[in-house]
């Protein structure tokens, strides 16, 4: 958030002055672009394999994860805010150091693998839209990435962040390109045909670890810090205890906004495949532009190229949140200067791991891994990292020597531990069935 989104904050809350027209889209930040994030191409693919495999019968999956999401997401931003530290800093006050390394080893190994992903997709969706220069389009992507939040500093680079969300909406528009069932759709909602089987839930696993990813809760929790020096704010919740009514609505609203459309989007992509591609016949979705390619023929060219848009839009935003998640984690546990705020020179370990992701995930593309099957089991992985990482959070934000009043209210809390849970069970299942 910057200065002036601060002084819209001052402004809303001031009785004796009353906001008349407050931007609620300048006040949205963290959460927001955390959210749509959360649907880059690795996520659209998942999300196509789930509609095109089990049809409208994996529905049911986002909206569980909605308020799962939103609880931990909005105790990761309350974390970053109260102390003016990021999660992997928090994390060491409760864990053993050894067992953090770990969780942030696995953190980035995944994030690389994601961003390889990510970038293979953009590279692919360019072809089908331009025709040729697959590998071209996706280096230019990953270094015009890498060079944008090198050298633009944080509080303009957010901005074109938070317009790339716009992006996701490509698949709200691809619904109007063919016809739904409404009824049935509703029955997947509410009563889904579930066969407990290993792929089923595998595919559940791998929806659940796309939408609820360990890299989010970094993301955002990191963002709140870096927000704070990048406005006019004092500092601290717990140094400044009275910025906390405001902040914390904030962050409620951020979130709850944030999270909804990344669900609802994710929502629609499911949807969108299940009436199209399971209806059809077309069941193994291997990539995002496999999905956009099948869709072409059922949904008519402008599905398509919506489809085929909305993975570059989506996976513009996501490297940049990926490759930063990794940077602030590793950075915070080795105690390094961190920050996309922060000069190139003055914090050169930060930024080395920001190019090292980008650029490790770049050269999956020309080494013989198979991209497909290491983007699916990245999610299931981020499915399994995230209990523990869950688990963890769940404590800090319970912790009043740590918090002081700030702790995460008993709905917030309790919300957080089910979801905790609901992940725990769901990676457990995958291993019995």
């Amino acid at each position: 958030m910057t200065a002036q989104d601060h002084k819209d904050d001052k402004a809303t809350n001031d009785p004796l002055n009353p906001p008349t027209s407050v931007s609620w889209f300048r006040r949205l930040g963290p959460g927001l672009i955390t959210g749509a994030a959360d649907d880059d191409p690795s996520g659209i693919a998942t999300y196509s394999q789930a509609g095109a495999q089990f049809g409208v019968n994996m529905l049911w999956t986002l909206v569980l994860t909605y308020p799962l999401m939103t609880a931990i997401q909005a105790i990761c931003a309350r974390i970053g805010r109260v102390t003016g530290e990021g999660l992997a800093a928090n994390m060491l006050h409760v864990l053993p150091r050894w067992l953090v390394n770990v969780i942030v080893l696995l953190l980035l190994v995944a994030n690389i693998v994601n961003i390889g992903a990510d970038i293979a997709a953009m590279g692919a969706a360019a072809k089908l839209v331009l025709g040729g220069g697959e590998k071209i389009c996706a280096v230019v992507f990953a270094i015009g990435s890498l060079l944008l939040q090198i050298f633009v500093p944080y509080h303009r680079y957010v901005h074109v962040l938070k317009w790339l969300t716009l992006a996701l909406f490509a698949y709200v528009g691809v619904l109007f390109t063919v016809d739904i069932d409404w009824k049935s759709v509703a029955l997947g909602v509410v009563w889904p045909q579930i066969k407990w089987s290993g792929e089923f839930v595998t595919v559940v696993v791998a929806v659940f670890g796309t939408t609820i990813s360990p890299y989010l809760f970094f993301w955002q929790s990191a963002e709140e810090v870096e927000d704070t020096a990048a406005g006019d704010f004092k500092g601290s919740l717990l140094d400044y205890p009275e910025d906390a009514p405001v902040e914390l609505n904030r962050i409620a609203i951020d979130t709850y906004v944030g999270m909804g459309v990344s669900n609802l989007v994710a929502f629609f992509i499911i949807l969108t495949t299940a009436v199209t591609l399971h209806k059809a016949g077309i069941t193994d979705i291997e990539t995002s532009a496999q999905a956009a390619e099948a869709l072409r023929p059922i949904a008519g060219e402008f599905g398509f190229l919506l489809f085929s848009l909305g993975i570059i839009g989506t996976g513009l935003l996501a490297l940049p949140v990926l490759a930063g998640s990794a940077a602030y984690a590793v950075g915070e546990l080795r105690g390094w200067r961190i920050g996309l705020e922060q000069k190139p020179e003055n914090a050169k370990a930060f930024y080395g791991v920001i190019a090292l992701s980008i650029l490790a995930g770049l050269a999956m593309l020309f080494l013989p891994i198979d991209p497909i099957k290491a983007l699916f089991w990245s999610a299931v992985l981020n499915g399994v990292i995230a209990v523990p990482l869950m688990a963890a959070t769940m404590i800090v934000a319970s912790s009043r020597k740590h918090l002081g009043p700030f702790v995460a209210p008993p709905v917030l809390k309790f919300v957080g531990w089910v979801a905790t849970a609901v992940m725990a069970a769901a990676a457990l299942s995958m291993f019995f069935l």
